[in-house]
């Protein structure tokens, strides 16, 4: 994988260094602990005066304590996670501290991926599987690969950031004692106190030029669950309060002295460059300081961005054509035409003999399709970014910091040493802000203005023209039915490859086959005597890339609409066939209970029904029954309910938040969301067009998270995929009609 070996190539002499000797699987202490006897921790670097820094997660100066979330806030609320676990250990309040999202380092590295990357399961806990993540952990130090997606951030840090508070407390602890003679173990801390026995209270930043002349303590172990004060409480996220005030800053909300503006009109055809221009119109308009060709398009500096925007439309552009096909029908047609052997991608799992179980019973079989999506967050792609004879600095809400300077380097000929870079509060992503074109946009452009700091503003139009989608699908399944079961599936998907166009635009290519094709898709938990799935990838499309839960949005509405569709040829029930076929213990308790929680007891009758789907995604299983009644008017959804197994809810405010915003989502662009080409560009280009789940639409969505599963997980993605089969199948419960392709709007009316 180019890049990422050159880039662990570089990383792995500052991260071994870093985050190297003494960490064990599981256990950060010895991370902790290298990190800061190394003089690696990244946050040494700008270290003022009479302050301390323990680990790379805490910052303590005579006037503040800071803690620094290492993850980026995409809307998620990790900015307000993160930070409560170190919170937890150092017995700070909210309010206490600050919050600065980490820089660039391999100190930072995911180990959240690991169970992700490792080639097993989710459910399998066997000691190969165990010793493959452990493989893919190191792999993972070694790389010093930081990044935020894959509903990772919680299994991350978890543990890790626990340790940094407690380090950071225990080392507070001990600069008190020897300022004051008092044992440490007669010292105990509060709310940003450390406390002598006297009830003298000295707080934690007055010990900070004591605690940075003494060793940290490093032999320390997380507290107790029994005795957490904020970890799995009720609590309000911390920046909910300036969000609803209008007081944070976005991305797209800073501003720089002296500072111009920039708009850009980039070619339709996606990555295809510009063949002339005529800017003659836009110079004459009001604000224009200047019109600058970059890689693909054009951009209008300009006194602000509306000055910007409105001129860089009236530049007339000549395009190169697409690389793939003009139409959307083209698009399908290359689909269809991918399940070949040449395009095969892997065969991913296989049990028993399929091709002869295919030959017995009743055989079902079904052709699903799920189009391109868009990721439309409310923040459209921004950045500022000023470049000198020095280098860059670049202000961008982004996911992968160290591809945010490859990126940025590489577009103007730098060292991605040379580009400092600063991460910023982003108003939604769900993959977008995964992707580079502003950051290589916002080099270009401001390389061409040297010494001026340059804000890019994408039009809404462009985010949307510009936006590389979610991967289309086709799934072609087979299955049989004998003596009331399941016999055999026979699971096919030919899609383009999400993950492994985002590492190729990042300057990681790889040939292996793209790994988030099978989620969803192999991962199936039910006993099915002979299973296989195999996955195609399809060339010459749109390129793709990850949207929220990647492929298991496609997949899981794929499988799991199949697997309905086989229970009701078995003449079974949805629900009590599931829990049946279900093969993993915890898993089986999560049917089980949203059995219980939705009062499952077969059909309704009297035009309403009720579909049931279960996915596991990143690790976390999550079930949901989805209830409707057929009007006059069509579809109304009435109710969800949805069961999620984490292992651990941290916060369960934002849990319940996060998993109803995932099925908000899944519904909504299963209904009403689709991008389709005409001409070689997107023809959707604002919400009108690519409309989400409108607000009296909305069901009443009761969630249970469940603490079952022996490790923590995830809840950002995983509560996507079974929304829209699980609406499917409710609405063939409700009307006889069964929906094999998304967007269902094209075949059926929702209230």
């Amino acid at each position: 994988m180019g890049k990422i070996e050159r880039l662990s190539r570089r990383s792995f002499l500052i991260g071994s260094a870093a985050v190297a000797g003494g960490i064990a699987f599981g256990s950060y202490s010895g991370a902790a602990q290298a990190a800061e006897s190394s003089g690696s921790n990244p946050l040494t670097a700008g270290l003022g005066p009479n302050s301390v820094t323990f680990n790379p997660w805490v910052e303590i100066s005579p006037d503040k304590i800071t803690l620094i979330a290492q993850h980026a806030d995409i809307g998620q609320g990790v900015g307000s996670a993160q930070v409560i676990l170190i919170a937890e250990e150092m017995d700070l309040d909210p309010g206490q501290f600050e919050i600065r999202f980490a820089g660039p380092s391999p100190a930072y590295f995911n180990t959240g991926f690991k169970d992700e990357f490792a080639p097993f399961l989710a459910a399998d806990q066997s000691a190969a599987a165990e010793e493959a993540r452990a493989a893919t952990l190191e792999y993972l130090r070694k790389t010093g690969l930081q990044m935020t997606g894959g509903s990772s951030t919680i299994p991350d840090t978890y543990e890790k950031l626990r340790v940094a508070g407690a380090v950071a407390r225990e080392t507070l602890k001990a600069a008190a004692a020897k300022r004051s003679g008092v044992a440490v173990a007669d010292i105990r801390t509060r709310s940003g106190d450390v406390i002598l026995p006297d009830g003298t209270k000295i707080p934690y930043v007055q010990l900070a030029a004591e605690a940075a002349a003494i060793p940290p303590v490093l032999d320390v172990k997380p507290r107790d669950p029994s005795t957490w004060r904020l970890v799995g409480k009720p609590m309000m996220r911390l920046d909910i309060k300036s969000k609803v005030m209008g007081e944070l800053k976005f991305g797209i909300d800073q501003k720089i002295d002296g500072m111009l503006y920039a708009s850009v009109k980039l070619n339709p055809a996606k990555g295809q460059p510009l063949k002339s221009y005529d800017a003659s119109k836009a110079l004459k308009m009001p604000g224009v300081k200047k019109v600058v060709e970059i890689k693909n398009g054009v951009a209008v500096i300009a006194t602000n961005s509306w000055y910007a925007m409105k001129a860089v439309a009236a530049i007339d552009c000549k395009w190169a054509p697409p690389a793939y096909p003009a139409e959307q029908a083209g698009h399908w047609k290359v689909l269809e035409n991918s399940f070949k052997p040449e395009f095969l991608g892997k065969e991913w799992r296989k049990i028993g003999d399929v091709d002869t179980a295919l030959k017995t019973g009743k055989l079902v079989q079904a052709e699903y399709r799920a189009p391109y999506v868009a990721h439309q967050p409310l923040e459209p792609l921004n950045g500022i970014g000023i470049v000198t004879d020095k280098g860059m600095e670049i202000w961008v809400g982004h996911q992968s910091p160290q591809f945010v300077q490859h990126i940025a380097a590489t577009a103007i000929g730098l060292k991605p040493e040379q580009v400092i870079f600063h991460n910023q509060w982003s108003g939604g992503s769900f993959g977008h802000r995964l992707e580079y074109e502003n950051v290589r946009v916002l080099a270009e452009i401001a390389n061409q203005m040297k010494g001026t700091p340059i804000k890019l503003v994408f039009s809404r139009e462009e985010d949307f023209i510009q936006d590389i989608p979610r991967q289309i699908a086709i799934a072609r399944h087979r299955g049989s039915i004998d003596k009331g079961k399941i016999v055999a599936a026979d699971l096919k998907l030919a899609s383009t490859a999400p993950l492994n166009g985002l590492l190729e635009r990042s300057g990681t290519p790889t040939k292996d086959p793209d790994g988030q094709l099978a989620a969803g898709h192999w991962n199936v938990y039910y006993d099915i005597p002979n299973f296989r799935a195999t996955t195609y990838e399809a060339r010459g499309l749109s390129p793709s890339t990850t949207w929220r839960s990647v492929g298991a949005s496609t997949a899981g509405f794929f499988t799991e609409s199949f697997i309905d569709e086989m229970i009701h040829a078995a003449g079974l029930d949805p629900m009590k066939a599931r829990i049946d076929m279900c093969a993993v213990p915890t898993y089986r308790k999560l049917l089980e209970t949203l059995a219980q929680m939705s009062d499952w007891k077969g059909p309704l009758g009297n035009g309403k029904g009720r579909g049931v789907a279960f996915v596991e995604s990143f690790g976390t299983p999550v079930a949901e029954v989805v209830e409707v009644t057929a009007t006059d008017r069509g579809i109304r959804i009435d109710k969800v309910w949805v069961a999620a197994d984490v292992g651990k809810v941290v916060d369960p405010v934002n849990f319940e938040n996060q998993v109803q915003g995932g099925v908000i989502w899944g519904l909504g662009h299963a209904i009403n969301c689709q991008i389709t080409y005409a001409k070689g560009g997107a023809q959707q280009t604002n919400y009108h067009h690519h409309e989400a789940m409108r607000l009296y639409q909305c069901p009443v969505i009761e969630v249970r998270g469940l603490e079952n599963d022996p490790k923590v997980r995830g809840v950002g993605e995983p509560p996507v995929p079974p929304a829209a089969p699980a609406l499917a199948n409710a609405i063939f419960a409700a009307t006889g009609k069964r929906i094999r392709e998304m967007p269902f709007n094209k075949f059926i009316d929702f209230v």
